[in-house]
């Protein structure tokens, strides 16, 4: 059989293929890909694959999922007598296939040339992860217990880890933090999005968060990439950990990275469509009425309602709640 030249295309034997302009149509696009990977300085060679895979990152997570609790997020057939060699054969596979992901990102972003310092790294941040697994475990019991103590509607734990949203979001945010934590952006939002799009609660993987962490309800929750919650705090729906403003550099970029979202800090509780922007501390034990708009630090123990909050002047004119 002839093998294809690259500039060829395909075209189905059928009627429709007579009655698209089909070649005209991929000419342009692969003009476009050619033009926009020269304007960002791509590789424009023929190769494979240059950057993680979305669809292979989601399947990496789901079956961590399961490895962290198998018989509540694994498979339906599993029984306890096969857990350990369920979690080591899915391990194994999963930190196989984890590993063309991290070293396609360290390639795409250039971090490693040298072929043999890209395996050493790759392997060095899969196996630092590993074994994390057992402490991320744990961290995620003192969630999930959080969240059933917190909610008087919970039955059983187990209903919150299989049914809770806000359960769901902090799992795949402790594993995409340690993406985060170790240099891999690109698969630790690929995680953090998969939460956000079925959850409806976008937490950016760089937020660092304690634990006993419970997002109650959940949807529309936003927590900033810089954001820094304590211990045993309690989220409700729709509230924003955001930023108020950002620096521009001399180019008139925005600079990355620079603290500018909220602290908050240990056994806090913040209710529904409360908004609080800024590099600003929530202190100890507060309570943060709903839909109230803050910008200033509070001390410990503070109660802030609506209206105590308009009297201070708390009301951010113009502008609005970023990420």
């Amino acid at each position: 059989m002839t093998a294809r030249t690259p500039t060829q295309i395909p075209v189905a034997n059928d009627q429709a293929a007579t009655e698209w302009p089909l070649s005209e149509v991929i000419t342009g696009l692969r003009a476009a890909r050619h033009d926009w990977r020269e304007q960002e300085g791509r590789d424009l060679e023929l190769g494979s694959r240059e950057m993680p895979s979305q669809e292979a990152v989601h399947t990496i997570i789901e079956t961590l999922c399961g490895i962290l609790f198998p018989m509540r997020l694994g498979p339906s057939e599993l029984t306890k007598e096969g857990e350990d060699f369920y979690v080591g054969y899915r391990l194994n596979n999963t930190l196989n296939a984890l590993l063309e992901q991290v070293r396609l990102e360290l390639s795409y972003k250039r971090q490693v040339l040298d072929e043999y310092e890209l395996r050493k790294s790759t392997r060095k941040i899969i196996q630092t992860f590993s074994l994390k697994l057992p402490a991320i475990r744990r961290t995620l019991d003192l969630d999930v217990t959080a969240a059933y103590r917190g909610d008087p509607a919970a039955t059983c734990v187990d209903e919150v880890l299989i049914c809770y949203p806000g359960v769901r979001a902090i799992i795949h945010h402790r594993i995409a933090h340690e993406f985060y934590l170790a240099g891999l952006p690109l698969i630790a939002r690929i995680i953090a999005e998969k939460a956000h799009s079925e959850t409806g609660i976008d937490i950016h993987p760089g937020a660092t968060i304690g634990n006993q962490f419970f997002v109650d309800h959940g949807t529309g929750v936003v927590i900033g990439e810089t954001a820094i919650i304590g211990e045993r705090v309690r989220l409700y729906q729709a509230v924003t950990l955001g930023a108020v403003r950002f620096s521009e550099d001399e180019s008139g970029s925005l600079k990355k990275g620079e603290p500018r979202h909220p602290i908050v800090e240990d056994d806090v509780v913040v209710y529904a469509g409360a908004t609080i922007l800024g590099r600003i501390t929530i202190g100890k034990g507060s309570v943060i009425g709903g839909n109230v708009w803050l910008t200033r630090s509070v001390p410990a123990e503070s109660q802030i309602s609506q209206a105590s909050s308009q009297q201070a002047g708390d009301c951010l004119e113009g502008g609005a709640p970023c990420k």
